[in-house]
């Protein structure tokens, strides 16, 4: 990879040289040529303006290409114009690319990009089944989950509502809730060969229906919108660069992954138990459930609310409900006690 990176640097490099020398080299034959062609003008400008001065046609068609030339040279301008102030808007957001729904040439530029962005960074993402992503060779992400340092993954759970509601929300005969728990399956399969080689490699499990893509590769965060009813690939994508620019989008998405990935309601699926991990807003484990494979009724509603841990403020009331109850109970216990001794 990085012998990859200095060759293309040189050549690069080179390539500037190169059109340096030929804008000097074309400066140099215009101004030598300059002379012998003010000259030719001079000396034949009157004679041919003899020939044409009467021509009314030539003149009226000359007055069209002219008039013709200043439309297209002032609409021109005017779209420049426009185009720069959209620039200026987009780069004031932080927005650095665009990408319209994929294409095959467009795909590639997109996995050299994101190769290139996490190659040796942290990556954080939100996918649904994450086959198309990275399990698979042609993934956009995977060769950069087999290159980065850490990688932090969400994915849809098998077990809950939103992976059901977002295969029977798109049109392909072909999308299934069960072909979801297949694809959801092969890519914790491909995370965990991954685990086994030593990369360090987190995943939870969410289950709500998937509302952005996003992929954070170092400093920059790839987005799309889960559209429902259509494929995530007809969506298209944009890229946030993080500098020192406070109104870019970089940061607000930067947060959200991490409101979604600290939030206690989304399990880790620990790759070498198979276990789903709950943890408390401080990150300290409380539960932890065997990741059973999935039923029948996954995908209704309902199925995945065994994976749902209660919240802290919930626990914290039951446990003081059931402290005061048993208080209450001692309590009258005593009492009547008392009335039998008097």
């Amino acid at each position: 990879m990085i012998k990859k990176t200095s060759t293309k640097r040189f050549l690069q490099g080179l390539g500037r040289a190169l059109y340096h020398v030929l804008l000097v080299a074309m400066s140099a034959g215009i101004a030598f040529s300059l002379p012998t062609m003010v000259s030719i003008v001079a000396r034949d400008f009157w004679t041919y303006w003899a020939l044409v001065e009467k021509q009314n046609i030539f003149l009226v068609s000359v007055e069209i290409a002219l008039a013709l030339l200043l439309v297209l040279f002032f609409n021109y301008l005017g779209s420049s114009w426009r185009d720069r102030r959209f620039a200026r808007m987009a780069r004031g957001s932080g927005m650095v690319h665009f990408f319209p729904a994929s294409r095959f040439l467009t795909q590639r530029r997109i996995r050299r990009l994101k190769k290139k962005q996490g190659f040796a960074r942290d990556i954080m993402t939100i996918a649904s089944t994450g086959h198309r992503t990275f399990t698979d060779p042609r993934g956009d992400l995977h060769d950069v989950l087999q290159n980065c340092r850490e990688a932090k993954l969400m994915l849809l759970n098998p077990h809950g509502e939103g992976a059901g509601a977002r295969a029977k929300s798109i049109l392909d005969p072909e999308v299934t809730p069960e072909r979801f728990r297949e694809q959801i399956k092969k890519s914790i399969d491909f995370l965990k060969q991954l685990k086994a080689v030593q990369k360090n490699i987190k995943l939870k499990l969410y289950g709500d229906a998937p509302f952005l893509k996003l992929a954070i590769l170092g400093d920059y965060v790839w987005v799309k919108h889960y559209h429902p009813g259509l494929d995530i690939h007809a969506m298209p994508e944009y890229v946030f660069e993080h500098d020192q620019n406070p109104g870019s989008l970089y940061t607000p998405f930067y947060q959200y992954f991490l409101m979604r990935w600290d939030g206690p309601d989304t399990p880790e699926y620990d790759l070498e138990t198979d276990e789903l991990v709950y943890r408390d807003v401080a990150g300290n484990e409380f539960k932890r459930e065997k990741f059973d494979a999935p039923s029948k009724h996954d995908g209704e509603p309902g199925a995945g609310e065994s994976f749902r841990p209660a919240s802290l403020t919930s626990l914290t009331y039951h446990h003081e409900s059931s402290t005061r109850s048993g208080e209450a109970d001692r309590g009258n216990a005593a009492v009547m006690d008392g009335g039998k001794s008097h």
